[in-house]
């Protein structure tokens, strides 16, 4: 920040597009669209949940980075928003490998490290993944998608809880 912006009675803000949690939820949000056209009856209620809980995760992450310079508080509550969906999504997910009996993968599974090791990069994108999340195995799309989602999770926790300090200080 520069002298002049400290001047500034709202501070700058935005900037939630280099956010890793947004470009993981983006991920996400992009992995359920293609999911759901292909798996999901289009006009089920399941398809539309689906994609609007991965669309509100994503875009309550980049609402609430742009309302961050007129209210801190505002913010964490858009976060938290944006967490509840990607949770409501990851619950689609696992009942959707449940009623079909397809084995969820335990977090150290070798597959779950192979996705987490991707996650890591800093250029990811849809592409990273897409060897899995276009796989013929419905296990593996399921699984990859639900890897990312605890990915996004934990990137948007650790967010949560920052912005929280930040805002008792």
């Amino acid at each position: 920040m520069n002298s002049k912006d400290n001047n500034k009675f709202i501070p700058p803000h935005g900037g939630y597009q280099k956010l890793a949690s947004l470009q993981m939820a983006e991920i996400v949000n992009d992995a359920t669209v293609h999911f759901c056209n292909k798996y999901i009856d289009k006009y089920s209620r399941t398809h539309d949940q689906m994609v609007q809980a991965a669309r509100s995760g994503k875009q309550n992450i980049a609402e609430g980075s742009m309302v961050s310079g007129t209210s801190k508080e505002f913010e964490i509550k858009l976060m938290g928003v944006a967490r509840a969906s990607l949770e409501e999504l990851l619950n689609d997910y696992k009942d959707f490998l449940r009623v079909r009996g397809i084995p969820l993968w335990d977090k150290n599974d070798e597959r779950a490290l192979e996705i987490r090791k991707i996650g890591k990069r800093v250029d990811k994108s849809y592409l990273s993944y897409q060897t899995y999340l276009e796989s013929n195995s419905l296990e593996v799309v399921v699984n990859t998608i639900i890897c990312l989602i605890h990915q996004t999770n934990y990137l948007l926790d650790r967010q949560i809880r920052s912005l929280e300090e930040l805002f008792i200080k």
